[in-house]
C-alpha cells in the first residue's frame, strides 16, 4: 500500500477513534487487500479529475458489527454520482452507499473467515 493512502486511512481512523471511541477498533482498505474494482459498480478504480487535478476518491466507514474502519476507492463515475448527489441532498445516503457498505461488509466478513483457515 502507498504510504500516502497508509498515511490518510491512519488520519481517518484517528479521526473516527477521536469521535467514536474505542467503538472504532481497525482499520482495513478493501483496494489494498481485496480488489482493483469499484465497490459501487464493479468497474476498476480510475483516477477523476477535481478541481483540475487528477485525483482518486478515497473513503471510509465504519463497519459497526467490527467496529473496523473500511477505507476503500470509487470509480470516477461512482465518485461523481455520489457527488452530485451530495450536492442537491446534503447529508443524506444514496442507494449506492446502501451497495457500497454492502459489498464492503461481505468482503471483509470474507476477508477474516479466510484468515481463520
Amino acid at each position: 500500500m502507498s504510504t500516502s493512502f497508509d498515511d490518510a486511512l491512519t488520519f481517518l481512523f484517528a479521526q473516527a477513534h477521536a469521535q467514536f471511541g474505542n467503538t472504532v477498533k481497525g482499520y482495513w482498505f478493501y483496494w489494498f487487500y481485496e480488489s482493483e474494482h469499484c465497490p459501487g459498480c464493479g468497474r476498476l478504480v480510475d483516477k477523476l479529475r477535481y478541481k483540475g487535478k487528477d485525483t482518486l476518491s478515497l473513503n471510509a466507514f465504519i463497519y459497526r458489527r467490527r467496529g473496523i474502519l473500511i477505507g476503500y476507492l470509487l470509480c470516477a463515475q461512482c465518485a461523481r454520482a455520489i457527488m452530485r448527489a451530495a450536492q442537491q441532498q446534503p447529508g443524506r445516503q444514496t442507494e449506492r452507499h446502501a451497495v457500497i457498505e454492502d459489498t464492503l461488509s461481505r468482503a471483509y466478513e470474507a476477508h477474516m473467515n479466510s484468515l481463520d483457515g
